[in-house]
C-alpha cells in the first residue's frame, strides 16, 4: 500500500458509512462552490467539471451540487474558502501534504498541527516537504469504460505518460502541462471519466514498520475526517503483510 493523493483516499477507505458520506459531500460542495466562483458553466470551467464529476461519481445529489454552485456565485460570504496547504512529517518520517478549503485559517491550522502532534509527526513550513513529490494530471476511469488496450492507446495519443489498468480502474496519469489536453482528449472518447485532477505523486517511497504504520493511518484518517481537509498525500509504503496485521488488529 503506497501513498498517494486524491479524493479516493477520502472515498474508500473505510467504505460508505453515511457519516464517511456527509463528510465527503461536504468536502465536494466546497470544492465546487469554490470552482464556480470563477466560472458556473462547467463546460468553460474545467476546475467546476471536475468537481461536478467527483460529486456524480459518488452518488452526490443533483440538488447539492446546484447548491454548491449557487453559494458560490451567489456572492454569499459564508462561503470565501480560503485554499491552505500544509506540509510536514508523520510517524516514520513519513512526508505529508495537506491541501484544505477553509473559511478560518486559524482554526484549520490549529487542527491540523493538533493532528500531527497527537500521532507522532511535527507539522513543518509550506515547501518543507513538498519537494518530494510532483504535482502531476491524473484521470481515473472505470474499468468498464474500455478495455486496457484501447485506454491505454488513446491515452498515449493524447500526450499522457502512463497508465495503470486494474479489474476496477483506469488510471491516466500525465504532466501538469498536458492534464487539460489528455482529460479532454480521453472525455470525448470514453465520455466522463470517474475523476480527474491534479495530485501529489511521491518521488519515493518510505518503508513503515507496523509500529509506525499504525500511527501513520491513525494520522491520515483524522487528517480526511476534518471537514476543512479536502486530500492528503504521503510518501508511505506499507507491506501487505503489515497490512494483514493491522487489519486483523
Amino acid at each position: 500500500m503506497a501513498g498517494h493523493s486524491q479524493f479516493k483516499n477520502i472515498m474508500h477507505r473505510k467504505g460508505a458509512q453515511d457519516a464517511k458520506r456527509a463528510k465527503l459531500f461536504t468536502k465536494i460542495a466546497r470544492e465546487i462552490t469554490t470552482a464556480s466562483k470563477i466560472s458556473d458553466d462547467p463546460s468553460s470551467n474545467p476546475r467546476l467539471r471536475a468537481a461536478i464529476l467527483l460529486g456524480r461519481a459518488n452518488n452526490m445529489p443533483n440538488d447539492n451540487i446546484n447548491r454548491a454552485i449557487k453559494k458560490g456565485t451567489g456572492g454569499d460570504g459564508d462561503a470565501d474558502y480560503v485554499e491552505m496547504r500544509y506540509e510536514g512529517y508523520g510517524p516514520g518520517g513519513v512526508a505529508v501534504i495537506v491541501e484544505a478549503l477553509t473559511d478560518n485559517r486559524n482554526r484549520t491550522a490549529a487542527e491540523v498541527r493538533a493532528a500531527f502532534s497527537k500521532h507522532g509527526g511535527s507539522l513543518g513550513e509550506t515547501n518543507s516537504v513538498s519537494f518530494m513529490f510532483d504535482r502531476i494530471g491524473q484521470v481515473v476511469y472505470p474499468a468498464k469504460a474500455a478495455e486496457a488496450e484501447a485506454m491505454f492507446e488513446a491515452a498515449l495519443e493524447a500526450g499522457a505518460e502512463n497508465v495503470e489498468s486494474s479489474e476496477e480502474t483506469h488510471e491516466v496519469t500525465c504532466s501538469q502541462e498536458d492534464f487539460a489536453a489528455v482529460r479532454d482528449a480521453l472525455e470525448e472518447k470514453f465520455g466522463a471519466p470517474q475523476s480527474a485532477g491534479l495530485v501529489w505523486r511521491p518521488q519515493n517511497t518510505t518503508p513503515v514498520d507496523e509500529e509506525k504504520a499504525a500511527s501513520l493511518l491513525k494520522l491520515i484518517d483524522v487528517l480526511e475526517d476534518n471537514d476543512d481537509v479536502q486530500t492528503v498525500a504521503a510518501n508511505f509504503e506499507i507491506s501487505e503483510d503489515v497490512l494483514e496485521k493491522l487489519t486483523a488488529a
